[in-house]
């Protein structure tokens, strides 16, 4: 994908004279800002930092080590191709997250007599998406016994799967998204995702992959929170049949044993390496079970569908948020749905629990209700809105395939510059899937700015939290009074995918913004030079 800084004069056939003097007034400090930072001097990363060189760049802060790892030889031999029709191979490990030093168990299933195994970090590698880090020798092959169902729970484990390798990570794997490439003798191929992180990094970006929805979305065995086998009443949601509990501890059905990540976060983890962006890599569970590793960055990025959180992760973001820690949501439903972890045979928080109705759950009325699980975050116990932190909140989805423009409402702002949109634009394909938006309760922050204000037919939707024949999907902004940290939310699950191939007009302008957003919350809270102008009630006046 060509830089946003020079294909964006392509949008609607913008003059380049135009673009560039607009990308100069981003570049320049706020006039409402006395003094405001505009680069990040490597001198003042903390010690320990992966990122010995870093500089403000157009597409955002920029880090040496990334730009020399994208140098390196690259391939596209991660990518799954000639898969036989028969036989099969899959697999999971042990960790959803390692560092140097740590091993990490692989359980196979296979039809091959043996298989062997590749470890590809994700990343731009010109163009190629991965390089090849790692690859083991060969090993026998077996068929595992099947996985058994927990009842009343309905979760589906395959803790009886005996340890087919160990991989260790070792000082090869630089910290990043890996596809673990299962490879049977017939050529049976199927992957097996990790987060390899570095706990002294305080790089710009902290990406966070969001593992916990993958698992929660993971239909292996028939059962998921969204899923399950038999008969249940009609019309009642949710379904009677679904897990209460999910288990790291299974392969996951889709994404070719990936989950969500090719689909939902691969093209963004490419866009931020392409550029050299000074980023670091986590997931839901790294949060959760080192809450620290939030210091010492500029903005976390939200990933994908991220709508599981757990009580200590969102603490955790809660605070560091109120300490100047930017937020960027790239996709809609964020801090939806209420989860907790335990542990399984396997492990600490490999089981994931979400009964949906706190009158099941058994921790209900014992200890903190914010533990116990419900249908959303804002509901009973636990009564803890996503607005508080996302700014919006979920208002229902499209049918599978359903596309829907972008409307434009804002276009002198910030995240605009460069792109040549006006207001009232609409940029074609851009909304699909979730929505977000201010709608359902106006529980939001005072500071709201309503950048795109998107009317969707409801004959479109699956469901929505609005009564009508349209409601909305908004992409806004909000910066916090004390500690100036912004939180900008796309308003759509399909932001990212929209980078995957980017040569129509609309990807181009979300390449555009995207940079912008990277520009912005990679130089600290985002309110000291750019804070929000609040203009909600223009879209929802209060009564």
């Amino acid at each position: 994908m060509p830089s946003s800084r020079l294909v964006m004069v392509g949008l609607t056939g913008v003059l380049v004279a135009t673009a560039v003097a607009v990308l100069a007034a981003r570049q320049a400090p706020s006039a409402t800002v006395a003094g405001a930072p505009t680069a990040v001097p490597a001198s003042s990363r903390p010690a320990g930092s992966t990122t010995e060189a870093t500089k403000l760049a157009d597409d955002g802060v920029q880090a040496n080590w990334v730009i020399q790892e994208n140098a390196l030889r690259g391939t596209t031999d991660w990518r799954i191709t000639g898969a036989p029709a028969h036989g099969f191979i899959e697999g999971f490990a042990d960790q959803t997250y390692a560092t140097t030093g740590q091993p990490v168990r692989l359980f196979v299933s296979t039809s091959a007599a043996s298989f062997r195994v590749e470890a590809y970090r994700v990343g731009y590698y010109g163009g190629t998406g991965g390089r090849l880090v790692w690859a083991s020798p060969s090993f026998g092959g077996k068929a595992q016994p099947k996985c058994p169902l927990t009842a009343k729970i309905n979760m589906v484990s395959c803790d009886n799967w005996a340890a087919s390798m160990s991989m260790q990570v070792t000082q090869d794997f630089p910290q990043g998204d890996y596809l673990i490439k299962l490879i049977g003798a017939d050529n049976e191929q199927s992957y097996v995702p990790l987060t390899v992180w570095s706990p002294g990094s305080h790089a710009a970006y902290l990406v966070k992959n969001d593992v916990f929805t993958w698992q929660a979305w993971n239909p292996y065995g028939g059962y998921d929170y969204y899923t399950g086998v038999g008969d249940c009443p009609p019309g009642v949601y949710p379904l009677c049949t679904r897990s209460r509990v999910v288990s790291d501890d299974r392969p996951y059905a889709d994404g070719q044993g990936a989950g969500d990540f090719l689909s939902d976060e691969a093209p963004l983890v490419r866009f931020l390496e392409q550029h050299g962006l000074d980023v670091a890599y986590v997931n839901d569970a790294t949060v959760q079970d080192h809450p620290d590793v939030l210091a010492g960055h500029s903005a976390l990025l939200s990933l994908g569908h991220d709508e599981c959180w757990t009580f200590a992760e969102r603490t955790a973001i809660t605070a560091a948020n109120g300490g100047g820690l930017n937020l960027a949501f790239f996709g809609a439903s964020a801090v939806l749905r209420h989860v907790r972890t335990q542990p399984s045979p396997l492990g600490a928080d490999r089981e994931l629990v979400d009964y949906r109705d706190p009158e099941e759950d058994p921790l209900n009325g014992k200890g903190n209700p914010r533990e116990v699980t419900s249908n959303t975050w804002g509901a009973p116990p636990a009564s803890w809105p996503s607005t508080a932190l996302v700014g919006e909140e979920y208002n229902g989805f499209l049918a599978p395939g359903v596309h829907e423009s972008m409307t434009v409402v804002d276009p002198s702002a910030w995240i605009f510059n460069g792109t040549g949109v006006h207001d009232g634009m609409a940029l074609p394909g851009v909304i699909a899937s979730d929505v977000d938006s201010l709608e359902p309760g106006l529980t939001h922050p005072a500071s709201v700015q309503v950048l795109a204000h998107s009317a969707l037919p409801v004959k479109q939707a699956v469901a929505t939290s609005h009564t009508g024949t349209t409601f909305y999907s908004d992409m806004t902004y909000y910066t916090d009074p004390k500690s100036k940290a912004g939180a900008w939310d796309s308003g759509t699950n399909n932001w990212i995918p929209s980078l995957a191939d980017c040569t129509s007009t609309s990807c181009i302008a979300v390449a555009a913004m995207t940079s912008n957003v990277l520009w912005l919350f990679g130089q600290g809270p985002a309110g000291r030079l750019r804070p929000s102008v609040a203009n909600w009630q223009t879209y929802y006046p209060r009564h």
